[in-house]
């Protein structure tokens, strides 16, 4: 039994103790951790009933339990699956990839990049110091077109004056989201999904929550300005960066969009 143990075994164990350590830490982030310990507790207890004691009609049932409640897992905890799927595929690493095969001139590259994201954050500081609420999300490489389709279409180049236009108190585009995508200013007063973490903070509102939930679904950039506060926020990959000054906001836009 000893001899035919060998390094594929070690190497099959190993994968195994990583991927029930991810899915751990995974449920724990998602309060999910109490239902993980009793799913790990019913596979220890079929293995132990159908392999060890080889009870046939106990084990049978646990059987057809197991074949039924995987699609059960599926719907239970599709958001954490979803979630998993979307880090395995949108990686920091896979950016580095697409910049080591891309070719052009980096230098023109930095200044449009420069010429788009200026505006955003100057439009933010100014908005910041009057209080004005709002919501951007930059689009990635996941498209946004069905958020798109829920606002007011624009197509207009980015500009400070009618980033703040749209985000005026009395616009009637003020209170949804503003998407930009290829460089332009896509769509205003969009709709976005709510998320329902329970870990957000309680002083953080709605376009907070707003700008989280569009992150739980795609790969996209979430700026927000309070309007109670006047603080500037930034969502991304499920994850906030809270009271950011404008330096701060620039260097974010700028080493996640290159």
């Amino acid at each position: 039994m000893f001899f035919e143990f060998g390094i594929k075994d070690i190497v099959d164990i190993v994968l195994v103790a990583l991927m029930l350590f991810y899915i751990y830490r995974l449920m724990k982030e998602s309060r999910s951790l109490n239902v993980f310990m009793g799913i790990l507790i019913f596979v220890v207890l079929w293995l132990v009933v159908s392999q060890v004691l080889e009870m046939k009609l106990l084990g049978s049932i646990m059987d057809k339990l197991v074949s039924v409640g995987v699609i059960g897992l599926i719907i239970l905890f599709q958001e954490d699956i979803r979630k998993f799927l979307y880090n395995l595929g949108a990686h920091q690493r896979m950016r580095t990839l697409r910049r080591l095969f891309s070719s052009g001139d980096k230098r023109h590259d930095k200044e449009h990049l420069k010429q788009i994201i200026m505006p955003i954050v100057m439009s933010c500081l100014s908005m910041s110091k009057k209080k004005v609420g709002a919501l951007i999300v930059i689009q990635r490489a996941t498209p946004l077109d069905d958020i798109v389709a829920t606002g007011e279409r624009i197509d207009s180049a980015i500009s400070q004056r009618l980033i703040e236009n749209l985000f005026f108190k009395n616009s009637p585009l003020h209170d949804g989201a503003m998407v930009i995508a290829h460089d332009r200013i896509r769509a205003a007063g969009c709709i976005l999904p709510v998320s329902h973490d329970l870990n957000i903070p309680k002083e953080l509102g709605l376009r907070h929550r707003a700008a989280l939930g569009i992150t739980h679904e795609s790969d996209c950039i979430a700026i927000v300005v309070s309007e109670e506060t006047g603080g500037i926020s930034v969502a991304i990959r499920s994850e906030f960066q809270l009271r950011l000054t404008a330096e701060k906001l620039e260097s974010i836009l700028t080493q996640e969009m290159a």
